[in-house]
């Protein structure tokens, strides 16, 4: 990690000029009209005869400019430790500002899976996956961080997805301890005042969860029946299935690594199940970018018809998806494969296969300026999580600082 920045850096290589400049000629040769070593500095400063010795200090000065304060904040949920972490990044250092306890079980571990904030930035909505005995959303202020709300959801609740206006919150139940196969559900919660509106029995362990930017449909990705659904917003209805693989048919399984199909017949192997984690959309809402853990690829689907655009072999182990604001890129975490997967989005190409600090890579967020990346990955025994930084433009991972306690869902806020 570098131990300056770039401007102070600048800043000596400007001092060292003066010096030089200093050493072979007289201040006093210096008029205004005559191009100088000063005048090619980045900040010469041209005034007349009695103050040329301060514009020597104001050509200094201009290049020890303080880093700008950072106008965006991460937010890190950490599952075995029942708080919200939250960190600062200058461009040259990953900081912890601030812990938050969320949960209210002290003798047993609450479980907060997913973080996510509210489109006006006042709130941000937790996930805690263990209750008794079901999981609940919890509705925090940005403002002091403290709770305004919670509402009772199902079991083991992992992704939230807000639609735009704030108002619903959809919330993927995936039931991680029950017995499988059977039918999980999706929670609507109305946040003004916390409170379910219904449950949506959905599929066998649904997982992630995500609101397209119209606020019109809710996609759902489903890791043991393996599919895709389709949400209406205002009926609150599944509107359309799409299977992504053969299915997770493991408890029907005679030989290690195959499954047997519906209505009998020969096993069928288990890789050919997608199992899907994650399912993001695309900025303008033509695509779903869907992160097949088990074929370890992406699948982009056309959203209007969901019919299957491209297949991009990933990392082992892809888990999570996210593009970029700008529609320029698409991250993928390789769960299995400490990495991340970054997929030009135009080309549908993987142009790069990062590695991370940590082995298991789990959420990804873009900084408000589209030119980082910040990737939770979760802890591994004693060892810490961490968030590490990805440089969008080089294409590397820049920085990291550890996080504790299982590190999941990521997430930013953007400050006033």
């Amino acid at each position: 990690m570098p131990s300056a920045s770039v401007t102070d850096r600048g800043a000596r290589k400007r001092l060292g000029t003066l010096a030089r400049v200093a050493r072979s000629t007289s201040l006093n040769t210096l008029m205004p009209t005559q191009p100088s070593a000063l005048s090619r500095l980045r900040c010469p400063v041209y005034l007349p005869h009695p103050m040329r010795i301060l514009s020597v200090l104001a050509v200094a000065l201009c290049g020890l400019a303080v880093a700008p304060v950072p106008h965006y904040r991460i937010y890190v949920a950490s599952e075995s430790g029942d708080i919200i972490t939250q960190l600062t990044w200058d461009g040259a250092a990953v900081k912890s500002v601030k812990a938050v306890r969320v949960g209210i079980m002290p003798a047993d571990i609450n479980g907060p899976h997913n973080v996510t904030i509210s489109p006006d930035g006042k709130y941000y909505y937790v996930t805690i996956a263990h209750g008794t005995p079901y999981g609940t959303l919890w509705k925090m202020a940005v403002d002091g961080d403290t709770l305004l709300g919670r509402a009772p959801v199902e079991m083991f609740p992992t992704t939230i997805s807000l639609t735009p206006d704030g108002e619903l919150a959809f919330v993927a139940n995936s039931d991680f301890y029950g017995d499988h196969p059977r039918t999980n559900v999706v929670s609507v919660i109305y946040t003004p005042q916390m409170v379910p509106l219904t449950t949506i029995p959905a599929c066998d362990m649904p997982h992630g969860v995500k609101v397209n930017h119209a606020g019109m449909k809710v996609y759902v990705s489903c890791m043991n029946s393996d599919e895709i659904l389709e949400l209406d917003r205002q009926t609150l209805a599944i509107t359309r299935r799409h299977k992504t693989g053969m299915g997770m048919l493991m408890q029907h399984s005679m030989i290690p690594g195959h499954a047997v199909p519906p209505g009998g017949g020969a096993p069928e192997r288990m890789h050919d199940a997608c199992s899907p984690t994650f399912v993001s959309v695309s900025p303008e809402d033509k695509r779903l970018y869907v992160a097949c853990n088990h074929t370890s690829t992406l699948q982009v689907l056309d959203a209007a018809t969901l019919d299957l655009v491209k297949e991009i072999e990933t990392g082992h182990g892809a888990y999570n998806v996210e593009p970029s604001p700008d529609g320029r890129w698409v991250i993928v975490t390789n769960k299995k494969d400490q990495s991340i997967s970054l997929i030009d989005a135009a080309t549908l190409t993987e142009v790069a296969r990062i590695p991370t600090s940590k082995p298991f890579p789990h959420g990804v967020a873009y900084s408000p300026d589209d030119r980082y990346a910040f990737i939770s990955q979760e802890s591994r025994g004693v060892d810490p999580g961490a968030v590490d930084v990805i440089d969008l433009t080089s294409k590397t991972d820049v920085a990291h600082a550890p996080v504790p306690l299982q590190p999941t869902g990521i997430t930013i806020l953007r400050l006033p």
